[in-house]
């Protein structure tokens, strides 16, 4: 599927800042048999003083930029058409948990995808006793790492309620398991949390997801949205596979990726520094269109 993507992200200061640097990673990477960035732009309001791009350890794109000067904002707008492979649901090669962790021994890679980065604790994932045990429920009851993925993704769905005011952007998982509510970042946090207490390699995946209106109803501008899912190391023969716990299904061509990460703090949209004396406010409006 062809889609045009065009995300913007609109910071105002209560006090003017200086000095400020930030991260940015919002663009769609090409990933191979999966989707092409056919075309992308960056744009910045106001224009930084300093920018630069390079690709992070994990191969997602970086945008540096920096100000020397006093500005009440910062507009972040992107543009990108991406082409998005249809795919068809994957015939279960993947091993037993046993068997996974015999293969996991067997392999020694520092590369960037190597399932060895994604089976610890990370910054904003810990290892905890209770989701380890709600995990562990959903391996004991299938036989392959695929389908305990899988079955994990659909209790995560059916237990949990999507509440955006429930949680924050730095709420943990700990905490949101507790709540049994919360927004994709949190049902991902979880999932993972939950596969490497158990010993699966999972990993964080950040993109876009197009969402289709009710039957009559409209398309509404900016309705679409950010969105965040789970990366799974089923095996040498499986390799990675994607599910999303906030819809109940493997990811799929409506899934459009920015990046991949131990958690969200890997790809997280903006992050940087700057001096001001007062908070502020965002908001974020995106569109995904389907070209026909």
């Amino acid at each position: 599927m062809l889609y045009d993507v065009r995300l913007d992200l609109h910071y105002q200061y209560k006090a003017s800042v200086h000095g400020d640097r930030h991260l940015v990673r919002v663009a769609p990477i090409s990933i191979p048999n999966v989707q092409r960035v056919i075309a992308s732009s960056l744009s910045f309001e106001p224009r930084p003083e300093q920018e630069t791009t390079f690709a992070d350890y994990f191969g997602n794109l970086v945008t540096t930029i920096a100000y020397s000067g006093r500005h009440d904002h910062l507009d972040v707008r992107l543009t990108a058409r991406v082409q998005v492979e249809e795919a068809t649901d994957p015939v279960d090669l993947s091993p037993t948990l046993g068997g996974l962790k015999e293969e996991i021994a067997a392999l020694w890679s520092v590369a960037p995808d190597s399932p060895q980065h994604f089976l610890g604790a990370s910054p904003r994932i810990l290892l905890d006793p209770e989701i380890t045990a709600y995990a562990r429920n959903c391996v004991d009851r299938t036989q392959s790492v695929r389908a305990a993925a899988l079955d994990l993704c659909l209790k995560i769905h059916g237990d949990f309620g999507y509440d955006k005011d429930a949680t924050k952007v730095d709420t943990g998982p700990v905490e949101a398991f507790a709540l049994k509510r919360g927004v994709c970042q949190d049902f991902a946090h979880v999932m993972i949390a939950g596969l490497r207490g158990v010993g699966i390699p999972a990993g964080y995946v950040s993109g876009f997801l197009r969402t289709i209106p009710p039957k009559g109803k409209p398309r509404l501008a900016g309705a679409d949205a950010m969105h965040a899912w789970v990366r799974v190391w089923c095996g040498q023969h499986a390799g990675w596979l994607e599910f999303d716990p906030t819809n109940a299904m493997l990811a799929g061509p409506d899934h459009i990726t920015i990046g991949h990460g131990r958690d969200y703090s890997d790809i997280s949209p903006i992050v940087g520094v700057l001096r001001t004396s007062g908070g502020h406010t965002a908001k974020q409006s995106v569109d995904v269109v389907r070209v026909e």
